[in-house]
């Protein structure tokens, strides 16, 4: 476990990174944090959520932690969470993965908690802009992969996994817009609120298209799959109608019998091959004229 502390004018930030539960009540028990809370700052799948206990706010935020194109699809390995704590004079984070962004937040000025709560939850949504684009990117490549190339391809085990990660994030942010609506902040910080609130309905909207496009990518896919087994049906199908009753008359020729009149003929060769090739001529005009061909 490692934390960091710094007193601003007026109010300090404990950042608790990687605690066990015996380490992290050890450093809240000044603050008479309720032991429920803890635990849920230290649950790793916890889903973003709002709970006034006290004196404290008590908010969890979660922040897309991995690369774009890795194959995951449960809410714990594509994101981390950060666990806040927030009243007037103090405020409390608490996460178990390294950010980046709260390196960075060590060396500034805040003039509130909730100036520098927003700063990081803004940080921490600021990690789904790039497996956004990165999934919007990949739903033009399959489109254009369907319907550009001659023979194109899809894989259907990818679109799984793209199809998957849109729609975790997509829950993600339906969540954490939430508990932004039910969040009350002070009138100097009411702008930076709106901001994040509009960023979030941007990625949703995205996401909600990103959605769309798989589905509609995986019903196309399906309908040109189908369209390619029903071509090879309707190729078999001709054959079948040539060959069936030429089968038939040679069929027929083939039988041991002791007297058959028409094997007898002169000319009964090439009469029987006149037949056939006719009959193959009247079928295929046939299917010609019906358009099957």
């Amino acid at each position: 476990m490692t934390h960091f502390k710094k007193t601003f004018g007026k109010f300090q930030w404990l950042d608790i990174e990687k605690p066990k539960q015996r380490e992290l009540i050890g450093l809240t028990h000044p603050f008479s944090i309720d032991i429920n809370l803890l635990d849920d700052a230290l649950e790793h799948g916890h889903l973003p959520k709002l709970e006034k206990h006290g004196d404290f706010t008590f908010i969890i935020f979660r922040a897309f932690s991995v690369e774009p194109h890795h194959n995951h699809t449960t809410v714990a390995k594509l994101s981390n969470k950060v666990a806040f704590l927030i009243k007037e004079d103090h405020l409390i984070t608490i996460h178990q993965k390294p950010f980046a962004f709260l390196n960075k937040l060590q060396e500034e000025e805040f003039d509130n908690p909730e100036a520098l709560m927003l700063t990081i939850v803004y940080d921490m949504l600021q990690t789904f802009a790039e497996p956004v684009n990165w999934l919007s990117d990949k739903m033009d490549e399959n489109e254009k992969e369907i319907f550009l190339k001659k023979h194109g391809e899809v894989s259907i085990q990818q679109l799984y996994y793209q199809k998957s990660k849109a729609r975790i994030c997509r829950k993600l942010l339906q969540f954490s817009h939430n508990v932004l609506n039910q969040l009350a902040v002070r009138p100097e910080n009411i702008s930076d609120l709106q901001d994040i609130k509009e960023s979030v309905v941007n990625y949703m909207l995205q996401l909600d298209e990103v959605i769309e496009d798989a589905q509609a990518i995986l019903n196309t896919h399906i309908s040109l799959t189908a369209q390619k087994s029903n071509d090879v049906m309707k190729l078999l199908t001709i054959f079948s109608a040539f060959f069936l009753p030429l089968t038939f008359i040679v069929g027929v020729y083939g039988m041991n019998f002791t007297y058959m009149p028409e094997l007898d003929w002169h000319l009964g060769y090439y009469v029987t091959w006149a037949i056939m090739i006719g009959i193959s001529i009247i079928i295929f005009f046939w299917f010609k004229r019906k358009k099957f061909v």
